[in-house]
């Protein structure tokens, strides 16, 4: 972890006259919140960062440690760096004097007395456990560990809303936090290890469990509102409200209820946070944002944009098509939405407005690029390990499952910018402009990190040895290029990777408390209930009405919690309609990730905006209409399971070949223009059935639409004859 860029190395096979145009696409983003240390303190944070990363390839290949007991030093490591490295405020400006309330510091530095002395309690239970003592007893656990660390907890959380520093220094109150996550681990650490872990959820588990619970969940949803904005923070709060309310409410959402102390002693368990959630979080995906950092390192991202632009640079409209190609290279290895419109939109988007596209338009373009890098195999921004976990399903099965679902979204955006492009007239890019691809194809071994993991994967391997294959592959590829990976710079990719993982660790932890609440309380069990009430009345109507749910549950949501969530909410209520569970995981899947485009609360979007200067709401308008056909497609998984790999090859190969001549259609329909010439009203509701009718994957209806289709074809073809007749 740095302050400062390290000097570019030079290129040598590329030289600035091959036009390069991509570079450091690879480089972290900046939070706004984000500290940066220097001196002995940067010396030792990076100490950590490397340590963090270490101790879970140690563990995931080595050394495995009790199931538990790793989750929960996975997800203290993650709030004692995420306080370390994220301010609770803003910063304050050299016009300050860089500082603001100095009250702060003292407050916390009182704060930090009880946080300690619950840490110190820790480590005394410890000792009555060894000494042979089959329970703590409550009084110790309540006055003298529970509430000391409720009270510093709740203190130092407050104190960091106010406490404003400078950039490069670091946080009294987050000490606090800090010094609390560790007590709270280190307690469930001692509890977890002995027969106390069978009374969770029970009148007989300890007082203290419940205690440490409740400051967890503090912690993880204050880390949560400083990584990943306040949406998930919000959702969580209101299910974690539903607990104790649920029995004064009517109708499905009525329940008995749970008292405080039995909820917050299961809540901490692998029925919540280290649920599913956490556990893919602490084995495949910070594994694969190792894997990521690894090639980050060695410049992989730069070569995948320097490929976008070399092969899609020249046609009309050309640096539009350049983010289709470069986001769904990126989105390999790339884990969110947001960070695939930082990494590629910053080069995009610019070259975009340069050939004449609007600021809306270019950034709304690279939004719904970057969204589909989600579901782009193999790594599918962590979705597809979750529902990996939670379907029991091969991880393998479900990548196979995304390649056409990827195909026809990447399709349907590239087809909308071209029919754009042709509209407006635009040009591509000058030759002169371009990276040279004969080169550029000389690099094309930087690929085989991701073909060995592909490889590794469909020979049968875990994923655990797969990823760990590729990551080893990364470094010894990088010794082909400038960017040789020495020892210097496996630490930093070690580094890099740590910061990588704490907003999605904190995330997958935060969504932990919700699925907790939802499977304690049977919200979702009554929630299946009612979506079999609704199919009763149509089929389709109960589809659009988990579509709506999913949708609503993952506005502003990074995509992993948004699935996790909507996974444990509306998957069950499909499955027991009787869909196929790969089909309903990937029916909740598409729309959790296309949750990012959607206004009016669209991540990606937003975060274009910010890059192509447009109005942000005008920007998620845009990219819901470029990636329109993602949220028709996940009906057709339904209608034609073909789409997602279930049939023969013929089969497959038509549902294939149609479904991608439904999409062409269908942008056609949507954008207005098909035949070399803008269409009407009626021509374009033609498209657009014909669409439906050829996504939908059944003989009959394929012929249908191949009918429509010809005559919107003959249609145009006369209105372009007259517009060609006209006199200027």
């Amino acid at each position: 972890m740095t302050n400062e860029h390290s000097p570019k190395d030079p290129i040598e096979e590329l030289s600035d006259d091959d036009h390069i145009l991509a570079h450091d696409v690879d480089e972290e983003p900046v939070e706004a919140n984000r500290r940066l240390f220097d001196g002995w303190l940067l010396k030792f944070v990076t100490l950590l960062t490397i340590g963090y990363s270490s101790f879970h390839l140690y563990s995931l290949n080595i050394a495995p440690m009790e199931t538990w007991s790793y989750r929960i030093v996975h997800v203290a490591g993650a709030l004692v760096l995420g306080f370390i490295l994220y301010a609770g405020a803003r910063f304050a400006t050299q016009e300050e004097g860089g500082i603001r309330h100095r009250w702060t510091t003292w407050m916390g530095s009182v704060a930090l007395l009880p946080a300690l002395y619950a840490l110190y309690q820790t480590y005394s239970f410890s000792q009555i456990v060894a000494g042979g003592a089959l329970r703590i007893p409550p009084v110790l656990e309540t006055w003298h560990y529970g509430w000391p660390l409720l009270a510093a907890t709740s203190i130092g959380i407050i104190l960091s809303w106010f406490h404003q520093r400078e950039r490069s220094r670091f946080s009294v109150p987050d000490l606090v936090l800090v010094v609390c996550s560790i007590a709270v681990a280190a307690y469930f650490l001692v509890a977890y290890n002995t027969n106390m872990r069978m009374t969770t959820g029970t009148s007989f588990a300890p007082v203290g469990i419940s205690f440490a619970a409740v400051a967890g969940s503090a912690l993880i949803l204050e880390l949560t509102r400083r990584v990943a904005g306040l949406a998930l923070v919000v959702i969580g709060l209101v299910f974690l409200v539903y607990v104790f309310v649920g029995p004064y409410l009517p109708g499905f959402l009525g329940f008995p209820g749970l008292s405080v102390q039995r909820f917050f002693s299961q809540v901490y368990t692998d029925a919540g946070i280290l649920g599913p959630t956490t556990a893919v979080s602490s084995t495949y995906i910070i594994l694969f944002i190792v894997f990521a950092a690894f090639l980050q390192a060695s410049k992989v991202g730069d070569y995948f944009v320097n490929f976008a632009f070399a092969a899609a640079g020249r046609s009309r409209g050309g640096p539009a098509k350049v983010a289709i190609f470069a986001s769904g290279l990126m989105g390999m290895i790339n884990g969110t939405s947001a960070g695939n419109v930082v990494s590629t939109g910053s080069l995009t988007i610019p070259l975009m407005k340069k050939v004449g596209y609007s600021k809306k338009s270019a950034g709304a373009v690279e939004a719904a690029a970057s969204t589909g890098g989600q579901i782009m195999p193999p790594i599918m921004g962590a979705g597809a390990f979750i529902m990996a976990e939670i379907t029991g399903i091969p991880y393998t099965e479900i990548a196979i499952a995304a390649i056409i679902p990827a195909v026809l979204y990447f399709a349907s955006v590239y087809f909308m910018v071209d029919f754009e492009a042709a509209k407006l007239g635009m040009r591509g890019m000058r030759e002169d402009e371009l990276p040279k691809l004969r080169k550029l194809i000389k690099q094309v071994y930087l690929f085989i990190p991701i073909i060995i993991l592909i490889y590794a994967l469909f020979q049968g391997y875990s994923v655990i040895r797969a990823g760990t294959l590729a990551t080893v592959s990364a470094a010894v590829v990088s010794w082909l290029t400038p960017n040789k990976m020495g020892i210097r710079a496996i630490l930093r990719a070690l580094d890099i990777a740590s910061m990588m993982a704490i907003q999605i660790i904190v995330v997958c932890a935060a969504a932990g408390i919700i699925v907790g609440v939802i499977s304690l309380t049977g919200v979702g069990a009554r929630f299946s209930v009612l979506l079999l009430d609704v199919a009763q009345t149509s089929q389709l109507l109960a589809l659009i009405f988990a579509m709506f749910i999913s949708i609503l549950l993952g506005m502003g949501m990074p995509t992993t919690a948004a699935y996790a969530v909507a996974a444990s909410v509306v998957a069950p209520g499909l499955v027991k309609l009787g869909i196929d569970p790969l089909t309903a995981h990937f029916f909740v899947f598409y729309f959790a990730v296309v949750s990012a485009i959607t206004p009016p609360v669209a991540l990606a979007s937003y975060a274009a905006a910010g890059i192509s200067g447009a109005n942000a709401m005008e920007t998620s308008v845009a990219s819901f209409r470029i990636g329109i056909a993602a949220f028709i497609v996940p009906f057709m998984f339904f209608y034609n399971s073909a789409l997602l790999m279930d049939g023969d090859w013929f089969v497959i190969a038509r549902a294939l070949v149609t479904a991608t001549f439904g999409v062409y259609l269908l942008s056609g329909g949507v954008l207005g223009w098909f035949g070399k010439v803008g269409a009407g009203w009626p021509v374009r509701i033609m498209l657009i059935v014909a669409a439906l009718l050829m996504i939908e994957g059944g003989l009959w209806t394929d012929m249908a639409g191949v009918s429509l289709a010809v005559i919107s074809f003959l249609l145009q073809r006369q209105r372009r004859l007259r517009v060609a007749s006209t006199p200027a």
